[in-house]
């Protein structure tokens, strides 16, 4: 069992990305989708993918995109962006609430992450979005993580 999921999947990418990987696999949840559209849409990652791996007539393993969100062992695919001479897009990537200290901010709270070079990662109650759109639409919630 583990304790803090989504500390895991801050993880994975954080070593994928130390290494120059281009694909990082995660076992899948709803908030991780979450996460994982917002680091596209900000820039920080080239594409995600949910799905699960097939086993076909040669016994191997080939992973096959699906949008049902009802199918077991499903696993998030997501695709590291790199620049044009390989340096990390992603260079800091942290936890920030934890399950024994849950940070929970107002949007007046809500600071730009290095001059806003950076985003911090909220969880609201219209589901997880960047601080930039939590600000704009005057939302708070709690603060998940923080990726410059």
């Amino acid at each position: 069992m583990m304790t803090d999921p989504l500390a895991d999947m801050l993880t994975r990418i954080r070593n994928a990305n130390r290494v120059e990987f281009p694909v990082v696999e995660i076992p899948a949840t709803s908030v991780k989708g979450q996460i994982a559209q917002v680091l596209k849409d900000e820039g920080f990652i080239l594409d995600f993918q949910i799905g699960k791996f097939v086993v076909d007539d040669q016994r191997q393993k080939t992973f096959q995109a699906s949008a049902d969100a009802s199918e077991p062992k499903r696993v998030l695919r997501i695709y590291l962006k790199y620049g044009p001479e390989g340096e990390k897009v992603i260079r800091h990537i942290e936890r920030a609430s934890r399950p024994g200290r849950r940070l929970y901010r107002r949007h007046v709270q809500l600071r730009p992450v290095l001059d806003g070079l950076g985003i911090s990662i909220i969880s609201t109650s219209k589901g997880v979005m960047s601080d930039r759109q939590a600000r704009a639409q005057h939302l708070g919630g709690e603060l998940l993580c923080t990726v410059w």
